[in-house]
């Protein structure tokens, strides 16, 4: 009978907790499909029936896609190229430069090293509201205010979170493996591109992931540091959907905001289980 009654208040534990993360995925999700539905609406529909489905009197069809795409003289086209541009250089600077450095860090130790390595650590909670209007500033005095040199910029906010995983993950290769390479006659570089850097595939994997999400997504790096006139990532490129005195389809803002998540969305779904493995392994040992 106890054991009857354990099984019973499990059972039901399982079914209240199932519940509640029910939930907590609906309302998770909720705000991409109020984007997805709108995306459809006419402007006029968004702003009044924000939560009902389309009809055939609100529909707009694609023709909202279309409108956003092709509104203003800046075309859409550029600034999905320089999101991919400068999502694609940052996060390759950062793997490369974040795991060299954390390996050399969980390797040597030394002061410098463990106070580098603090540092670093340090840096993940300190606002980005803090520094914001010097990093424009330096930015600008160091001319890395375009597509192709604000990578260097993210490389630096990146560096926190990528070397703390990174360093946790190192910790956990056996030093034998890199003493029996160095018998071998392998150099540090040799050592680190053929012993090292193949172990570390499965953090690299979630590191890259995070901050490719990061990146695509961020806006107040880019319109602060770059020249909005002439460079204009996506989420910029929403920003200024605007008519005259300030209007604003929500319609085709509804639809750019669209496309630019789905690649995250589907680029997520497809690595998600490798950011669970990279998190596990870097947090074998700390």
């Amino acid at each position: 009978m106890n054991r009857q009654q354990t099984l019973t208040s499990e059972r039901r534990r399982k079914t209240i907790l199932s519940i509640v993360l029910a939930v907590i995925c609906v309302i998770y999700v909720l705000p991409v499909l109020t984007v997805l539905v709108n995306s459809f609406k006419l402007n006029t529909f968004v702003k009044t029936e924000t939560f009902a489905l389309p009809t055939a009197e609100s529909s707009a069809g694609f023709a909202n896609f279309v409108k956003g795409m092709t509104f203003g003289n800046y075309p859409f086209w550029k600034s999905v190229v320089y999101s991919v541009v400068i999502t694609v250089l940052s996060t390759g600077l950062i793997l490369l430069f974040t795991s060299m450095a954390a390996w050399y860090i969980s390797r040597v130790n030394s002061r410098f090293c463990r106070g580098f390595y603090y540092l670093c650590v340090f840096s993940m909670v300190v606002p980005f509201q803090m520094v914001m209007f010097t990093l424009s500033k330096t930015a600008d005095s160091l001319h890395l205010n375009t597509p192709w040199t604000i990578p260097i910029v993210y490389l630096g906010f990146g560096a926190g979170l990528a070397i703390f995983m990174f360093a946790g993950f190192v910790k956990s290769i056996p030093l034998e493996i890199e003493e029996a390479a160095a018998i071998d006659g392998c150099g540090p570089l040799r050592t680190y591109f053929s012993v090292v850097l193949p172990m570390m595939r499965p953090t690299m994997i979630s590191v890259g992931i995070l901050e490719i999400m990061w990146i695509w997504n961020d806006y107040l790096l880019p319109v602060l540091v770059l020249d909005i006139n002439e460079y204009r990532t996506i989420p910029i490129h929403i920003q200024y959907l605007k008519g005259s005195y300030g209007t604003v389809d929500l319609g085709a803002t509804m639809a750019l905001i669209l496309l630019s998540i789905i690649p995250m969305i589907v680029f997520y779904l497809l690595c998600q289980k490798h950011i669970i493995k990279g998190v596990a392994a870097g947090a074998v040992k700390g």
